[in-house]
């Protein structure tokens, strides 16, 4: 094992011990709302990175990824009352199966075709969730939360600690994807899929893997869903705003490198939760087009592309004085 990845588990650990003290030390339940939120738009601006950000794939339909394991819980909760770890595990099953699909179909799809047959999939969802009362149709469905672990005082907080798990989880993910020859591979397909080809680069193979791994952790992202509010309807979940954020947040933060989604979704997810508090949650998407309009004219690699610019002048200069 890496000395990088030995510290980023210990980071790891040290960030889920400050969750969980969070949980004894604050008794407003509106923090724990906001910060799910926030640690919901980490795991969807991560997974949205694995296939946006590495292989230059740009997925319009995360909503529909995220609905897939929020309404696969609903089920399982429904018809057998499954804890919620297994609803995350199966959302994350089944939504990575519906990546593998999606991609099967699609990936050899380039620029924008792909990114319309993703749209095409959330709508066609969509319209078979209105359309099965199990589910709760267009009306949506109440959902009444079981009793909390005994280590919480509430669900609320077990959500959350649940979801700050799972962004731990998809950022090791995706820093395990980076690092590695996987990584390397989705690079070479971003840059130029048919000299990835010739080179040797199984690219399909590549593709489907980071398909399956972005709609796997999209579903794991939205299995809490319904219990997170005690309601799910399909206008909420198939929101049109999880498919703009995921694909704001990264490139808000920048895509060469793991930690940018994680910048973008801090930031996006923090003003969002202020201008829902302080004006109204009406703004949300405006906030997201203002953030995105200015990052892609000002600093189109992004806040971490940003820092790098800051940085060179300093290390010419530090160079010339060495010099």
């Amino acid at each position: 094992m890496s000395t990088g990845t030995v510290r980023f588990l210990i980071g790891a650990a040290i960030f889920l011990a400050l969750a969980y003290g969070l949980t004894r030390l604050v008794s407003n339940e509106y923090v724990f709302f906001a910060l799910y939120v926030v640690l919901q738009f980490i795991v969807l601006a991560t997974a949205w990175n694995i296939l946006g950000g590495y292989a230059g794939y740009v997925n319009f339909g995360s909503g529909a990824f995220f609905a897939v394991g929020a309404y696969t819980g609903v089920a399982l909760y429904k018809a057998l009352a499954t804890p919620i770890l297994l609803q995350v595990v199966a959302g994350a099953f089944v939504s990575g199966l519906l990546g593998l699909a999606v991609g099967a179909l699609s990936l050899r799809l380039r620029g924008i075709f792909f990114s319309i047959a993703t749209v095409a999939v959330a709508i066609v969802l969509e319209t078979v969730v209105v359309n099965t009362p199990y589910l709760g149709g267009a009306k949506g469905l109440p959902i009444l939360r079981p009793e909390p672990p005994a280590l919480f005082h509430s669900y609320l907080e077990w959500t959350f600690f649940l979801m700050a798990m799972l962004a731990v989880l998809a950022v090791f993910c995706a820093r395990y994807v980076e690092t590695s020859w996987i990584g390397r591979g989705l690079r070479a397909i971003r840059d130029n899929e048919g000299a990835a080809e010739c080179s040797g680069v199984p690219t399909l193979k590549l593709k489907l893997f980071a398909a399956t791994l972005s709609g796997a952790l999209m579903g794991a992202a939205g299995a809490p869903f319904a219990l997170y509010l005690s309601f799910i309807e399909p206008t909420s979940v198939f929101n049109l705003n999880y498919a703009v954020s995921a694909l704001a947040m990264p490139i808000i933060g920048g895509m060469s490198h793991w930690i940018g989604p994680v910048i973008g979704a801090v930031l996006l997810g923090t003003v969002q939760q202020l201008v829902t508090v302080t004006i109204s949650s009406e703004l949300n998407v405006l906030v997201v087009g203002v953030l995105l309009v200015l990052f892609v004219v000002g600093a189109p690699d992004g806040i971490l592309g940003l820092v790098r610019k800051l940085r060179r002048p300093k290390a010419a200069s530090a160079a010339g004085a060495a010099a």
